[in-house]
């Protein structure tokens, strides 16, 4: 077994286009560190409908150029295949380790394979890459990003030429011709070929930005902003100064580009800790927002002042909610939809307005193909605020209208929250909250949920639950994913493991009636402790 293990991988060195990867791995085979080999030789990363995601390093289980190549590789022979073979593909990439180089050797496949290849000309937002997919009239897009996940990581997402990340089937026909490459010497890479553009293409996405906000809306808000060590900073900067807002003051420590990370442990403005430096930033600065990008420019986070003058993260249903209560108030028409994680709020906005609104499995590969889209959500922190430029979450168009709407409620002498409880007022109080757990052993996710399935929970919190559904057999409205959803008697969850990192998720909402604003502190708590009660009982039904 050993012998193999060191036979495959001295087969994968011999073809490692990278010095320092080689290096890597020769030093593993040289100290016969069976241990490390077998983690890294184990398999292969899956690549599936998030494309792929993983550790940077030698070996197949690792994010390296090798493993990038056989990627391209399998793309290029899956748009041939589908007649597309003289096609445009468009490459785009943001600052993390290794990210330019990926982006490099992707466009060399395409241009070997016969395709042609433009890479956008530095790091940028993932909301261009994807805008310029429809700009360009591409046949595909490719993102080399990791989004918010740990500094040691990467990722390579593909979009195909409607503008949206992949489904199913072509994740898995993709993943076929990727299976079917055998050797990179197999794979031809020119030195040359491919066009690298120039701001162009920027300059379009910019000037559609203003397509979300009003003419002649307030454009008076204060915010503090940071790109957390991403590269959201110079394209939101261009964004704001375009549409006439007061430029936004910069969390110093986390506006440049750095793929260590070195302020935060996560580089997501959802984990503890992250916003702590912007929250520092805004009470020097006393802004009317902190508004806060992941580092690929994607995702956008808000946080106001709480009635204690203290500074807290919005959740991302009530942003979510929020940019709602705005379109609505702006008057759009067309679809309102968001992920089945997602508070269920959204509905009965859309609904109170005589708008349609659908529900999706997670991700906004599927929200960006519901027809007639107008405006999709997702609780983690994605906006997908104009869908006919970006049909992804754009976390540079979703804090225009965050500052649009904060502009608005402060030239009425209201609030962010004052909004918030009107909302809850019509609807009811949503009350939102996720038990979530990381884990270096993947059984612990795949044992809760069989567990789970075994032997699912009649009661959390005292609300028993009504009706359970395992989403592994697909609903009438859904396709079959791997996931479980109890309804209770005032009361959703629905656990499932995360599709880009090693992650149990369970969401979670309960729904408080409120008669009057006397009732809002009141349910609020209750809220609060419905949501407490469930964790717990929840993390014990599940053996975590």
């Amino acid at each position: 077994m050993t012998q193999d293990l060191i036979a495959r991988a001295q087969a994968w060195l011999a073809e490692d286009p990278d010095s320092e990867t080689r290096d890597e791995l020769a030093k593993l085979i040289e100290s016969s560190d069976v241990e490390e080999l077998a983690a890294r030789f184990s398999g292969t990363l899956q690549f599936g409908t998030a494309g792929l995601r993983g550790e940077l390093g030698a070996g197949p289980m690792r994010m390296n150029r090798s493993v990038v190549i056989r990627a391209a590789a399998g793309l290029a022979a899956y748009l041939k295949a589908k007649g597309q073979g003289e096609g445009l593909v468009v490459i785009g990439y943001d600052a993390r380790y290794k990210s330019a180089d990926f982006a490099r050797d992707t466009a060399a496949v395409m241009v070997g394979a016969g395709l042609r290849a433009t890479v956008l000309p530095r790091p940028l937002p993932t909301p261009v890459l994807a805008y310029a997919i429809r700009h360009l009239g591409a046949v595909a897009g490719v993102e080399v990003t990791a989004s918010h996940n740990p500094p040691r990581d990467n990722g390579y997402k593909v979009y195909l030429g409607d503008g949206s990340q992949i489904v199913p089937p072509a994740d898995a026909e993709i993943a076929a011709e990727i299976d079917a490459v055998v050797s990179l010497n197999d794979v031809p890479r020119p030195e040359s070929g491919w066009e690298v553009l120039g701001d162009e293409v920027l300059d379009a996405y910019l000037a559609r930005t203003d397509a979300v906000l009003t003419p002649g809306s307030p454009r008076t808000a204060n915010v503090v902003y940071t790109a957390m060590h991403g590269v959201g900073k110079d394209v939101l900067l261009a964004a704001f100064a375009r549409a006439g807002f007061p430029e936004p003051v910069l969390v110093a420590e986390q506006a440049e580009p750095d793929p260590a990370f070195p302020t935060v442990a996560f580089p997501n403005p959802e984990e503890p800790g992250a916003m702590d430096l912007a929250f520092a930033t805004a009470r020097r600065a006393n802004p009317d927002i902190v508004i806060a990008n992941d580092p690929d420019a994607d995702r956008c986070a808000a946080a106001v002042r709480d009635r204690d003058g203290e500074w807290r993260m919005l959740r991302g249903d009530e942003v979510g909610a929020l940019l709602a209560a705005h379109l609505v108030t702006k008057g759009v028409s067309g679809v309102f939809a968001e992920s089945i994680v997602s508070s269920s709020l959204l509905g009965r906005i859309a609904e109170a307005a005589g708008l349609g609104y659908e529900e999706t499995l997670t991700g906004f590969k599927w929200i960006a193909r519901v027809d007639g889209l107008r405006y999709g959500y997702e609780e983690a922190l994605g906006y997908c605020v104009d869908p006919e430029g970006v049909r992804d979450k754009d976390g540079i168009t979703a804090a225009l209208l965050v500052a649009e709407l904060a502009s608005v409620l402060k030239e009425q002498g209201r609030t962010v929250l004052d909004l918030l409880d009107e909302l809850a007022l019509a609807h009811g109080l949503h009350a939102t909250d996720q038990l979530s757990v990381r884990v270096e052993d993947l059984t612990v996710i795949s044992d809760a949920m069989a567990r789970l399935r075994e032997q699912p929970p009649t009661s959390l919190a005292g609300l028993a639950v009504t009706k359970a559904e395992d989403l592994n057999q697909g609903t009438e409205a859904l396709p079959p994913t791997d996931g479980l959803r109890y309804y209770l008697e005032g009361a959703r969850v629905i656990v499932r493991p995360s599709g880009t990192e090693p992650k149990l998720k369970c969401y979670l909402e309960v729904v408080v009636p409120v008669g009057s604003s006397d009732e809002l502190d009141a349910a609020r708590a209750k809220g609060a402790e419905l949501l407490a009660g469930i964790k717990k009982d929840l993390a014990a039904a599940a053996g975590i």
